[in-house]
């Protein structure tokens, strides 16, 4: 399961980078940003709980 996890995140990665640098608008382009930091911030917490002494954090 971390494996697709891990697979899923980085074409997420890439996907979100391609429509970035299709975007021309710079504050469209800050919108993207945000958007990405957010949902970074929100999956943070969940990562954190998902840690344990006997298996890595991702």
């Amino acid at each position: 399961m971390e494996d697709e996890n891990i697979a899923l995140d980085s074409v997420l990665g890439l996907e979100l980078n391609r429509v970035f640098f299709a975007v021309r608008d710079t504050a469209n382009k800050q919108k993207i940003i945000e958007f990405a930091r957010e949902v970074l911030q929100s999956e943070r917490p969940r990562l954190v709980d998902s840690a344990s002494p006997e298996s890595p954090a991702r």
